[in-house]
């Protein structure tokens, strides 16, 4: 599910279907990487996000939404907190319990505050935590913020169009005193977290209806005062799921966010047996980017996107208004799948780009050769 590479060793998370709550590999040589240690999970629980900082591994724990692995026993909620002495050996240190359903992605680059969505007590939907690990060993929460209308209360809750709408955090990535939060069909917000205690909300954008909604991630690019929002997609085919789309906002008025474009769909190869990838089996459309984690490849103009059975899409936005493609990777279907399903990115500080299928197809290294 979600990959991570740090030195020569690449991290995946998988997905609840997998016994497997993370496998580690050396792939030092980028051409052959090598299995070296896989962990499983607890039963009737997932951890498919792996994040690592200062020596610190963090995993979710969360009630799996794919599939049972044991109905008879309870799910372990909440985020294991593992050292790296020995990086291919990660050894619990402590276990931060979450209630409800758990935790679902983080963001930990920048110790000691790992920005979490997670249930919090007494809020109905998956909110934004700020876990301290000053002290590893014993995680406390420093600050939470939710969607108004989760909490008892709430004066002023978001109206929703439809009560259907999953009003509910996503993810989040800070930068700086910022946090830009996806919150699926509420859409993305930005919250002033220089008080770690208090968040505060500036502002929220969202795009449906009439598009689609399901935003996944944003990713602020401060240089350019611009985020880039992926609208997940999620339903097996896009007359379910609407119109989905990668946004561009340009946010240099931070009160008023903007949308300025939107990155162009993807379209097959001439030779392809489907004219749309809407008639490809599977999911089509966006899932993630890659989100310039520090010690990565960091660029403000390409951006590297994942979208399931169109796979890799490298987009360039040195005019944000015009976005274009510059590049693209869709490997052939994977053994006993009917086609790929490109789900997560990172691209490692020397270009190399390590990408996750989200069903059969494993871990893929590519190259991306443009100039």
């Amino acid at each position: 599910m979600q990959v991570l590479k740090v030195g020569p060793f690449v991290y995946v998370a998988h997905l609840g279907t997998s016994p497997m709550a993370l496998s580690i590999l050396d792939a030092a040589d980028p051409s052959a990487p090598q299995l070296l240690r896989q962990f499983r999970h607890p039963p009737n629980t997932h951890r498919h996000k792996v994040q690592i900082a200062g020596g610190i591994l963090l995993q979710n724990n969360e009630l799996p939404y794919f599939a049972v692995t044991d109905a008879d026993r309870p799910p372990v909620t909440g985020i294991s907190v593992l050292g790296l002495d020995d990086p291919t050996d990660p050894r619990e240190i402590a276990f931060y319990p979450v209630p409800g359903k758990g935790v679902h992605r983080m963001w930990f680059t920048e110790p000691p505050y790992a920005h979490v969505a997670a249930w919090i007590p007494g809020i109905s939907q998956r909110g934004y935590q700020i876990v301290d690990l000053s002290d590893p060993a014993a995680p406390r929460m420093a600050g939470a913020w939710w969607i108004p209308g989760a909490g008892p209360g709430d004066p002023d809750a978001w109206p929703r169009f439809d009560e259907r709408e999953q009003f509910t955090v996503h993810g989040i990535i800070p930068r700086g005193d910022r946090a830009y939060v996806s919150c699926v069909d509420a859409g993305m917000a930005i919250l002033d977290i220089g008080d770690i205690a208090r968040p505060r909300l500036i502002s929220r954008i969202r795009w449906n209806p009439p598009y689609g909604g399901y935003v996944h991630t944003a990713l602020p690019l401060p240089g350019r005062g611009l985020v880039i929002v992926t609208c997940e997609a999620i339903k097996p085919t896009c007359a379910e799921d609407g119109d989905k789309r990668i946004w561009v906002v340009d946010a240099r008025e931070e009160r008023q966010p903007v949308t300025i474009s939107t990155f162009p769909r993807p379209t097959p190869p001439p030779d392809a047996p489907w004219r749309d990838y809407c008639d490809r089996p599977l999911r089509f459309g966006p899932h993630n980017v890659h989100e310039n984690r520090p010690g990565s490849f960091q660029s403000e103009t390409l951006i590297f996107a994942t979208y399931y059975n169109a796979g890799l899409r490298i987009v360039d936005i040195t005019d944000p208004h015009r976005p274009v493609e510059a590049g693209h990777f869709v490997p052939p279907p994977p053994p006993g799948q009917e086609a790929p399903q490109i789900n997560d990115v990172f691209v490692d500080r020397d270009g190399l780009i390590y990408l996750t299928d989200r069903i059969r197809g494993g871990l893929y290294v590519v190259e991306y050769t443009a100039g």
